[in-house]
C-alpha cells in the first residue's frame, strides 16, 4: 500500500511548502524508498502555460511536454525522477474532467455536486498517479507526496481539502501523515516570535476536518524553546510534532535540518515504515546519495573565488521567473568550486532609451554587464527588452565574454551575428515583426495560429550533433554523443534558409533536429564560449549533475580551455 504525506500550508502563500515537500522526499529517499510528488493548484487554469512568469513564476516544461507549477521541477531535482503532466493536479484539470464525463452521461440522472463528484475525482486522480514509475525501475513508487497549493481556508483550495479529509479514511490512518508548514513571523524591535498566525491556521485545518502531524514553523532565526513548547500546547501536537525550519544558507540544507530534528524516525513510526520491504541494493544507493548530498552542502560553505554571471531577461523583477535556470547555475558552479554571484539586468535598462528615462538605472546595468564574467540570455516572449539583449549579445561577442543564449537567448545570438558580422540590414525575429523584411528566425509551419494553450513544440525531443561537429565545444561537454535529448518549449525557429550565409562567416550551427531542417545549437568557433541552443537545459539540472551547456558556461568564467 502507497503511503501519502500531505503539505498543506496556512497564514501565507509561497511559504515554501515546495522546498518542504522536495526535502521530505529526499529524506525517504534517502532510506531507499522509492518517492513520487504530486502537486495540487487550486487556479481555474488548466495548466501553467499561459501564466506570466511574473505572476506565478516560471513554467517549468515536463519529459512529456507538460508546461506545469515551478515546484515540479524541485521534485524533479530534488528527488531525481521524471515526472508526468498528470502529476500536476489544477482545478481546470478536474472540473473538466468532471464536465466531460457529465456531457457523456456517466452521472446519468444524478445531480453533479462538488461533493461526492468533484472530490471523487480528485482522490481518484491522486490515487492514480501515486502508483506511476517515476525512474528506470519501472517499480510502483513507496511514498506520494502531496503539496497542497494556496492557503488552507482560500475558497479555491476547499475542495481539495476536502478530498484530503475524505481521503485519509479511504487510505487508512497508518498510510496517511500531514504536514502543515505555517509563519512564525518576528514582530517588534526586540525580535518577538509570534506564535497567533499558526495557532489559527491550525483551528482552520482543523474546522475542515484535517488533524497536522507534524507543523513545520518557518522563521528567519531558530524557533525558541518556549516558543515551540506554546505552538505543542495549543496546536494540540506533542512537541517532537513542532519543526522548526528557520532560514538558512541554501536549499541544500534543508533536509539536513529536518533530519536532524528527527523528522525520519518520526515518519518511520507515524507510517510503519520499517514494514516497507527494501532490497540491499536501494537501501545502499539511498545512503549513498544522502553521503554525496551532505558533501554537497558542506562544500558550498567552503567556496572563495566567485564566478559573477550576468543574467539579462525581461522578468528579472521576479527571480522565481527563472529558478530552474538560476539552480542551473547553481548546480554548474559547485562543480567547479566557485561561489555564484547572479548580476540581474532588466534588457530594457540597456537599450538607449533608457539613457533618457532612467540614466541611473542604464548606466548600473552597464556596468554590471561589463563586469560579468559571464552572460546568459534566457527564453521569454514578447519583443520587450529585445534590443537590450541584442545589445548584450554583441558585448559578449565583441568582448569575448563567456555567453549562453537559451531558446530566444539563441534566436538573439543569431540575430545579433546577423546583423553585425553577416550585414543583413533590419535582420529581426517574426515573432516581434511579422512583416520583417530579413527574417533570421521565424514562425514554425506546424504551430497553431489560432490557439495558443499546449500548441508550442513542447517536451523531450532528440537533438543530433552534426557530421564535421567533432571538435565542437558543446559535443565535448556532452561526451562525444552523436544525439542528446533534451526539453523544448519554443514557437519560433531560426530561418534555414539563413543558415548558409552565417554559418560562411563563422557561426557553426552543430547540432539539429532528426529531420536536419531545425537548427537546435550554435556556437561561434573563435570564441572562448559563444553557445545558443533552441532547448532548454535548465529543465533537467540535477545537484549531483549540471546541465552540459551550463558548466561549460561557468567552466569558460574560469579561463577554463574547452
Amino acid at each position: 500500500m502507497t503511503k501519502y504525506i500531505i503539505v498543506s500550508g496556512g497564514v501565507i502563500s509561497g511559504i515554501g511548502k515546495g522546498v518542504i515537500a522536495s526535502s521530505t522526499g529526499t529524506l525517504l529517499k534517502s532510506l531507499g524508498l522509492r518517492v513520487t510528488a504530486i502537486k495540487i493548484d487550486p487556479y481555474l487554469n488548466i495548466d501553467a502555460g499561459l501564466m506570466s512568469p511574473l505572476d506565478h513564476g516560471e513554467v517549468f516544461v515536463l519529459s512529456d511536454g507538460g508546461e506545469v507549477d515551478l515546484d515540479l521541477g524541485n521534485y524533479e531535482r530534488f528527488l531525481d525522477v521524471e515526472l508526468s503532466r498528470i502529476n500536476n493536479i489544477t482545478t481546470g484539470k478536474i472540473y473538466s474532467e468532471v464536465i466531460e464525463k457529465e456531457r457523456k452521461g456517466d452521472y446519468l440522472g444524478k445531480t453533479v455536486q462538488v461533493v461526492p463528484h468533484i472530490t471523487d475525482a480528485i482522490q481518484n486522480w491522486v490515487e492514480r498517479v501515486a502508483t506511476m514509475p517515476v525512474d528506470d525501475s519501472g517499480e510502483q513508487p513507496d511514498v506520494c507526496i502531496i503539496e497542497l497549493g494556496g492557503t488552507v481556508g482560500d475558497i479555491e483550495s476547499a475542495p481539495f481539502v476536502e478530498a484530503m479529509r475524505q481521503f485519509q479514511f479511504r487510505v487508512g490512518h497508518d498510510n496517511f501523515c500531514l504536514i502543515h508548514v505555517s509563519l512564525v513571523p518576528v514582530v517588534g524591535s526586540v525580535g518577538e516570535q509570534k506564535t497567533k498566525p499558526t495557532q489559527m491556521s491550525i483551528r482552520d485545518l482543523r474546522g475542515a476536518g484535517l488533524s497536522p502531524d507534524l507543523i513545520a514553523c518557518r522563521s528567519s532565526k531558530p524557533l525558541d524553546e518556549s516558543v515551540a513548547s506554546k505552538i505543542s500546547m495549543f496546536c494540540h501536537v506533542a512537541p517532537e510534532q513542532v519543526l522548526a525550519v528557520h532560514d538558512v544558507a541554501s536549499v541544500y540544507h534543508v533536509p539536513m535540518l529536518m533530519r536532524d530534528s528527527g523528522v525520519v524516525e518520526f515518519f518511520r513510526r507515524r507510517l510503519n515504515l520499517d514494514q516497507v520491504v527494501i532490497p540491499e541494493s536501494r537501501r545502499l544507493a539511498g545512503e549513498a546519495v544522502w553521503s554525496k548530498w551532505t558533501e554537497l552542502a558542506a562544500n558550498q560553505e567552503r567556496l572563495f573565488e566567485t564566478s559573477t554571471i550576468a543574467v539579462v531577461g525581461k522578468y528579472t523583477s521576479l527571480h522565481d521567473s527563472y529558478i530552474s535556470v538560476v539552480k542551473a547555475l547553481e548546480h554548474a558552479s559547485l562543480a567547479v568550486k566557485r561561489k555564484l554571484q547572479i548580476k540581474w539586468i532588466e534588457a530594457t535598462d540597456l537599450e538607449p532609451e533608457a539613457l533618457k528615462t532612467d540614466p541611473i538605472k542604464f548606466h548600473e546595468s552597464w556596468q554590471n554587464l561589463c563586469s560579468a564574467d559571464g552572460i546568459l540570455v534566457p527564453g521569454g516572449f514578447g519583443n520587450r527588452g529585445i534590443e537590450g539583449m541584442v545589445l548584450a549579445a554583441k558585448w559578449a561577442r565583441e568582448n569575448k565574454v563567456p555567453y549562453l543564449g537559451i531558446c530566444l537567448g539563441m534566436q538573439i545570438a543569431v540575430m545579433e551575428f546577423a546583423r553585425n558580422v553577416c550585414g543583413i540590414e533590419n535582420a529581426h525575429s517574426a515573432e516581434f515583426f511579422p512583416d520583417c523584411e530579413n527574417p533570421v528566425v521565424v514562425y514554425m509551419p506546424e504551430i497553431s495560429k489560432t490557439h495558443m494553450g499546449g500548441t508550442m513544440r513542447l517536451g523531450v525531443r532528440p537533438t543530433l550533433f552534426q557530421p564535421g561537429s567533432e571538435d565542437s565545444r558543446v559535443r565535448k561537454l556532452y561526451d562525444n554523443k552523436t544525439s542528446i535529448d533534451e526539453r523544448y518549449r519554443h514557437r519560433y525557429e531560426v530561418n534555414p534558409d539563413r543558415v548558409p550565409e552565417m554559418e560562411s562567416q563563422g557561426l557553426r550551427f552543430v547540432a539539429k533536429d532528426d529531420t536536419g531542417d531545425r537548427m537546435e545549437i550554435v556556437e561561434l568557433a573563435d570564441h572562448p564560449y559563444f553557445v545558443g541552443c533552441q532547448f532548454h537545459p535548465e529543465y533537467l539540472t540535477r545537484p549531483l549533475k549540471p546541465c552540459p551547456t551550463f558548466l561549460g558556461l561557468l567552466k569558460a568564467t574560469t579561463g577554463e580551455k574547452l
